[in-house]
């Protein structure tokens, strides 16, 4: 039997080229304000129309202000960028949820939270961590300009076929370690390039039980492995989620889609190109120490010594560590920060917001550590205050911002400043990703939660 890759690819393709790519068929494209700008004026420039108008959403959140967001955008670079979205969206009559509108957010958080995203779509979109969409069993992959424009003009793309891979992470895990550690401690195993050429099925028991906004997180970071995607197998957890959402079907039409939901696994049988397993008992709270989201360890460990990185990653290791101020063998645990960023596509939703309240309740943010807490959507700005978690917060000193990408990368007035510290919930800590000179730590809500209540880096079991 073929595997659930291979079952969505498979049934999307329009035509293939022997020895060559595919032209495949793709039910959902999104687009944001800073990669479909070249594609838009493409189609102006060839004459042509937007040719499934109904299957394009756009939202602009890279670069918009996470305050203020009634007032006009006050850097002129970011203000041109949305408006020319506002502008290409209205010209080529696609959907558009510019700022203002209650379904305005992180393109990859609206689109689930509004039953855009649904198991065995074919996805895309000009950014990376469109791999998010696959937690629904969905092929979602990121796309370059050009693709865009192709998508836009044809509703096809033209693809080579990747190889699949498994990933199974079997057990029970421990007390604190969330979906974002399980994450970056498969990173560090498999390493950034371990999943290149790949596209990534997660299973097992610990997949299994997670909510859809964990395993919307793991799924957001399987192109860290260098893979082309991740998705994971839809199930009753993925059913109840999509039920009932705004654009999801309704009445007899969700009867046929639900049907069709619950064919979407892998059999028994399904032969992968590669298998990896790994156990829920070994993972405990991570960070990274380094420049790229492999370069990960627990947090209670101490950062490699040069004698145990391979010859070829010496020079990268050296450099990274220079750069992050840290030396082989030492603990992070301790170490100050300055920063503190809970949000982006990888932790921007409710349930991240009520992992990092639970832990600061009846705490007091430290003095000195800057905190940006910026919800994912409209729509989970709006659970915040209905769960009163925007209370809580408040209380032990926190603000909440209003959504976007913020600090996730240096695009909007949302930057780290050079030199400085940041525990992270987003996705990328490469050198200057979160600002110039900036040094980001990535990990999990609560690992962010006690850094914020310490001011530094603090083991967050010592206080569950």
């Amino acid at each position: 039997m073929n595997t659930l890759f291979d079952k969505i690819w498979d049934s999307h393709v329009v035509s293939s080229v022997s020895d060559g790519p595919v032209q495949l068929y793709i039910d959902r494209h999104y687009c944001h304000e800073v990669t479909s700008p070249q594609a838009f004026e493409g189609l102006r420039t060839r004459g042509l129309k937007v040719f499934r108008p109904a299957q394009t959403t756009c939202s602009p959140d890279h670069n918009i202000p996470t305050i203020n967001q009634d007032q006009p955008i006050s850097d002129p670079i970011s203000r041109n960028q949305v408006e020319t979205l506002e502008k290409n969206a209205t010209e080529f009559g696609v959907t558009y949820y510019g700022l203002g509108n209650p379904k305005n957010g992180v393109i990859h958080i609206i689109g689930p939270e509004n039953g855009i995203t649904r198991p065995g779509m074919t996805i895309v979109c000009g950014d990376s961590h469109t791999s998010t969409h696959g937690a629904f069993g969905a092929v979602a992959f990121g796309i370059g300009t050009s693709e865009v424009e192709m998508v836009l003009a044809s509703q096809c793309i033209l693809q080579s076929k990747p190889k699949t891979m498994r990933i199974n992470v079997n057990g029970k895990l421990g007390k604190g370690v969330t979906a974002k550690d399980v994450v970056l401690y498969i990173t560090s195993k498999v390493t950034t390039g371990g999943g290149t050429g790949y596209f990534i099925e997660f299973a097992g028991d610990v997949i299994r039980n997670m909510s859809m906004e964990e395993r919307m997180t793991v799924c957001n970071m399987s192109i860290e492995m260098g893979a082309r995607g991740g998705m994971i197998a839809p199930d009753q957890t993925t059913i109840d989620y999509v039920k009932g959402r705004e654009f999801a079907p309704k009445g007899e039409e969700w009867d046929k889609a639900e049907a069709y939901y619950r064919t979407l696994y892998s059999g028994d049988d399904a032969v992968f190109d590669k298998e990896l397993y790994f156990d829920a008992e070994d993972i405990k709270p991570m960070v990274t120490y380094g420049t790229n989201p492999g370069m990960g360890m627990a947090i209670d460990s101490a950062i490699p010594t040069l004698d145990t990185i391979d010859e070829a990653g010496k020079e990268t290791y050296i450099k990274s560590l220079d750069y992050m101020g840290f030396k082989p063998g030492e603990k992070m645990l301790g170490k100050k920060i300055d920063y503190v960023f809970l949000g982006s596509c990888t932790n921007g939703r409710i349930e991240d917001f009520r992992e990092f309240a639970s832990y600061v309740k009846g705490k007091k943010k430290a003095e000195g550590i800057v905190c940006w807490l910026v919800p994912g959507s409209w729509g989970v700005e709006k659970q915040i205050r209905e769960e009163g978690l925007d209370k809580i917060l408040n209380e032990a000193g926190f603000e909440i911002r209003q959504p976007g990408c913020s600090a996730c990368l240096a695009m909007n007035d949302d930057k780290v400043p050079a030199g400085k510290y940041a525990m992270s919930t987003s996705n990328r800590n490469f050198e200057g990703r979160q600002g110039p000179g900036a040094r980001t730590i990535l990990c999990g809500p609560l690992v962010a939660a006690a850094a914020a209540i310490t001011g530094h880096i603090t083991d967050p079991r010592e206080n569950l």
